[in-house]
């Protein structure tokens, strides 16, 4: 690891008031979620349709039973645990220096670890609501419900909140995310490709001249960084 980089690192993690962390699926990797673009990630794995497909609002709505199979066996991690990460940004949160996290990912792991001011641009699986009627449901009680879930109370069926390919993201989340990282003075984006949009653009909301890039591989963003770091999230993460 470049120890001029992270000590740089730690450097503006101390003098920081307000940090705002942009994660990606590779923020959960460590905690046992396997990412969509990764060597062993959904994309690389081989499926009678595509996960880009399964994972549509269309295929959503028109092969439900083949959605929820895959949904459950392969979005749904009820058992993983924040890692390292999760809980040093909980800590950042409480000692007063993090302002936001803004995540793509829709497992809940930040808010398990004690985080609270968190926007998550996808969803949550943690919440599942009837299209019916609008109840609601937890992931508990979504998964004790049979294949193509219905809602006990009405009969519609249950969706749960999360963005699949071809909805939007929610305007106030995003307005919300948008907000954190203009008034961000440290804007760390880690554990994402940047390939996402309109994720990715999000960036370019920064006003500010330090903005870090953790990844282990380059991203198409790399160059508008002042700070680089081509590494394991975890690994830097357990230095700070």
């Amino acid at each position: 690891m470049d120890e001029e980089k992270l000590n740089q690192l730690k450097l503006w993690v101390k003098e920081s008031k307000r940090i705002v962390f942009f994660g990606g699926a590779g923020v959960s990797t460590e905690s046992g979620i396997p990412d969509f673009r990764g060597v062993d990630g959904l994309y690389h794995q081989r499926f009678k349709y595509s996960p880009e497909t399964i994972i549509s609002h269309t295929f959503y709505q028109q092969r439900p039973e083949i959605f929820f199979d895959f949904y459950r066996k392969r979005m749904v991690y009820p058992h993983a645990q924040p890692n390292v990460v999760h809980r040093k940004l909980a800590e950042w949160e409480q000692e007063g220096k993090l302002l936001s996290i803004i995540t793509q990912n829709i497992d809940g792991l930040h808010q398990k670890a004690g985080s609270q001011n968190v926007y998550e641009l996808h969803g949550s699986v943690h919440r599942n609501y009837c299209q019916k009627c609008g109840a609601c449901y937890t992931l508990e009680q979504f998964m004790e419900m049979e294949d193509v879930p219905v809602c006990p109370v009405c009969g519609g069926r249950v969706k749960p909140d999360v963005v699949l390919y071809e909805e939007r993201l929610d305007p106030m989340t995003v307005s919300g995310a948008l907000d954190a990282i203009r008034r961000a003075d440290l804007l760390i984006v880690a554990g994402t490709s940047l390939t996402v949009y309109p994720a990715a653009a999000f960036l370019d909301e920064y006003p500010g001249n330090r903005l870090v890039l953790i990844n282990k591989t380059p991203t198409p963003r790399d160059e508008i960084a002042q700070l680089t770091l081509h590494e394991k999230l975890g690994d830097v993460f357990k230095r700070l």
